[in-house]
This record gives structure tokens, C-alpha cells and sequence, in this order.
């Protein structure tokens, strides 16, 4: 492949990675038609490749590819003689009218996608699909889940909006606080399955690049949203420890285990200095980057603030009681006032009902015994984790630990 070629071919990808959700969004807007607009986006990316090789990128990739597929819709809209008011609106709109900041089109999408009338599983695959130009296939294979799984969910969510009259537009003001909620959760369940894969796969880059990438885009469309600029900020502080978090065997690494010269202390300043923003509105995402922030600055795990930490959980904890929040409160509280402390706190949460059968409950007691110098016991309970771990790398983790143990039997 000829070097102008190759470089066609990256623009093409950033292209796609960075207008996708424009050139969709533009002309869903203009015809209401969910097919209608992923097939003249399609065509669009795949006329750029020949016309780009010819004449070379444009200026404004994006503003090409917005044409391009206005053009597609008008010829498809052309033929059919039913959709003749729709062609006056994409033919007006092409004959002098610019579209709005592509900005604007991947909110109204994120919104659309995520309308709470849409089942979960269906906003985060509609919400991959139209914003983020995933195909079916990378969706299905990123949550590993079949194509025909994927194209259904999707299909469904398109037939929803059609049929309960969704909008493709953002909330009025009074509404937009409790949409945005949900888009949100939706982008902190892709950056999870990305950050820490339901497989027990290392890490899904792409997913939690997206993520970010999304959470950016709303933030920077709502700058004053603490919430919005809580959730980016823990996501930076997460992905900064991507690096350090397996080891060559696809292993995991705990917090305290990792090698923090590994990170990445750019994404990470940036976490911290979103969270410092973030911090005095006191939000669930808020307070949770407060908490990755303080993992951040501390240069050792053994001079990290735990005080600061058990009191960020308190007031997460009054928010929203959480049984797993509670657990990751019990190893701060471990960590501040000694072993014992810490085993009795799980040890009060060990009987609660959405805790039964939790890995990280006998893990976390584990720890504690481990401690605590009474390493039966504590071999007992990593035995205990290890047969209910969730995958294969949590396993192998609770694994080395009872190894570590140098305990028999």
C-alpha cells in the first residue's frame, strides 16, 4: 500500500471515530429514519475512500461526509414517492443551510439513545451503534454476546423510538437532569465492561476509550454538570492505571500491588483536577473520583490518605446505600485502623443479603486474617473466594495470594 493511500486511510478512521456520529445524527434528524440514516452514513464513509485517494482529504472531513450522506438521502428519498415532504426537507436544507455543530447531533443522539424508555441492555447498544459507529460484530464481540443478539436489541430500541414517538432532540431543561442520569450510567457501564471485562479478560481499550471519548462529549456540552465532570474525571483516574493493572500473564494487580511509575500521570492530573472541580457539589460520581484522586496523589499505597477516603465512602454511603460501597469502605477502615478493624466491618456486612455469595466478602476477610498473622484462616477464606470468583484472572489472583500463604492443606 502506497503512502498516500495509508495516510487516506487513517484519516478515513479518525474520520469515522470522531464524525460518525455527526453524519448519522444529521440525517436522522432530518428524515426520522433510523435505517435511512445508518445506510447513507455507510455510504458516505465508503464514497470518502475513493474520492479522498483522488483528491485528497478535505479540510473538514466531517462537513464532506455530512454532504455526502445528505446527497445519499436525497437520491434514496427520490424514489420513493411517498416520502415526498422529507425530500423538500433534506433538499431545502442541502440547497444553503448548515447543519449544526456536530457537537449538537451527538448529544441529541446520546439523549435519544439513552431515553429511559429503552431497556438498558438497548441504550448501550444503540447508544455504541449510532454515537460511537461500533458495528454489530465489535459490539458482540466486545460484550461477548452473539451478532443476532446485538442486531435484535438494536432493532428493538429503533422500533421503540418509532413507536412511543421519541424525540430526537435533548430533554427540555426541566427534564434534562433526570435524562442525564441515565446517560451517564449508560456511559460508566461501557467504560466498565471495558475497564474490567464480565470474561475475566484483561481489558477492552476500545470500549473504555469510548466511554471516555462520550463522557467528554457531555461535559464539554454541559460544563457546569457537576455529575458529568465527576464521572470523566473517574474515568480518566481509572484508565490512568490501565498499564499496571495485569501482569505478563494477563493476571491481575491489585491497587496496593501495582507499579505506579507504570501509569499514566497525564490522564491522571487530569482526573484529579476534573474531581477537584467536582468535588463540592458531592455527587455519587463525584465522590467516587474523589476517592480514585486520592489514589492518585498518594505516591506509595502506604501513604495514601485513608482517613479522606473513609470519609468520602461515609458520604457516598448516605447518598446511596450500597452493599459493595459499604465492603470497599471496610478495606479503607482496614487500612486506617488496622486489621481487626477491618475484618469486624465485613464481618457486619457478611450477613447482608445482596453481599451472599460475593468473591470480595471472603477476600476482603482474607485480607484481614492475613494480617491479623492467623494465615489458616485466612487460607481459608482466599479458598473460600477462589471457588466463587467470577472469572478466570480474579481466580488466579485469590489464587497467588493462597499461594503467597505458603499454607498446606
Amino acid at each position: 500500500m502506497s503512502t498516500a493511500r495509508a495516510q487516506v486511510r487513517a484519516a478515513l478512521a479518525e474520520a469515522h471515530r470522531a464524525e460518525w456520529g455527526a453524519v448519522f445524527g444529521t440525517i436522522v434528524r432530518l428524515t426520522g429514519d433510523w435505517e435511512l440514516a445508518e445506510d447513507c452514513a455507510q455510504d458516505a464513509f465508503t464514497r470518502a475512500l475513493t474520492a479522498w485517494e483522488k483528491d485528497g482529504v478535505p479540510r473538514k472531513p466531517g462537513a464532506w461526509l455530512v454532504t455526502a450522506a445528505r446527497h445519499r438521502a436525497v437520491d434514496v428519498l427520490r424514489r420513493r414517492s411517498t416520502e415526498s415532504a422529507k425530500l423538500v426537507e433534506v433538499a431545502a436544507l442541502q440547497a444553503g443551510h448548515e447543519p449544526p455543530p456536530p457537537g449538537d447531533e451527538k448529544l441529541r443522539l446520546l439523549f435519544t439513545c439513552c431515553h429511559p424508555a429503552l431497556p438498558l441492555e438497548s441504550r448501550v447498544a444503540l447508544t455504541l451503534r449510532a454515537v460511537g459507529g461500533l458495528t454489530t460484530r465489535e459490539i458482540a464481540r466486545a460484550f461477548l454476546i452473539g451478532e443476532d443478539t446485538v442486531s435484535q436489541r438494536i432493532l428493538r430500541a429503533k422500533r421503540k423510538i418509532a413507536a412511543a414517538a421519541i424525540g430526537y432532540r435533548e430533554p427540555l431543561p426541566g427534564a434534562r437532569a433526570d435524562r442525564l442520569g441515565g446517560v451517564l450510567a449508560v456511559i460508566c457501564l461501557i467504560f466498565t465492561e471495558g475497564y474490567a471485562p464480565s470474561d475475566g479478560s484483561t481489558t477492552r481499550d476500545e470500549l473504555a476509550e469510548e466511554a471516555i471519548r462520550l463522557a467528554r462529549l457531555v461535559t464539554a456540552e454541559a460544563p457546569g454538570d457537576s455529575e458529568a465532570r465527576g464521572l470523566l474525571a473517574l474515568l480518566l483516574l481509572q484508565h490512568s492505571r490501565r498499564a499496571a493493572r495485569v501482569d505478563a500473564d494477563g493476571g491481575l494487580i491489585t491497587l496496593e500491588r501495582q507499579d505506579r511509575t507504570r501509569w499514566d500521570h497525564t490522564l491522571a492530573a487530569e482526573g484529579v483536577a476534573l474531581a477537584r472541580e467536582a468535588a463540592p457539589a458531592g455527587g455519587p460520581f463525584a465522590l467516587q473520583a474523589s476517592i480514585a484522586a486520592q489514589h492518585a496523589l498518594a505516591p506509595t499505597a502506604a501513604r495514601t490518605d485513608w482517613s479522606a477516603i473513609v470519609e468520602l465512602y461515609d458520604r457516598l454511603l448516605d447518598l446511596r446505600a450500597n452493599p459493595v460501597v459499604a465492603l470497599n469502605r471496610a478495606v479503607a477502615v482496614g487500612m486506617r485502623d488496622g486489621p481487626q478493624a477491618q475484618l469486624d466491618a465485613v464481618d457486619r456486612l457478611d450477613t447482608h443479603r445482596q453481599l451472599a455469595g460475593h468473591h470480595a466478602v471472603p477476600a476482603v476477610r482474607a485480607d484481614a486474617l492475613r494480617r491479623l498473622g492467623r494465615p489458616r484462616e485466612a487460607a481459608q477464606a482466599y479458598r473460600a473466594a477462589e471457588a466463587i470468583a467470577p472469572n478466570k484472572a480474579i481466580a488466579q489472583e485469590y489464587a497467588r495470594q493462597l499461594a503467597d500463604l505458603g499454607c498446606d492443606g
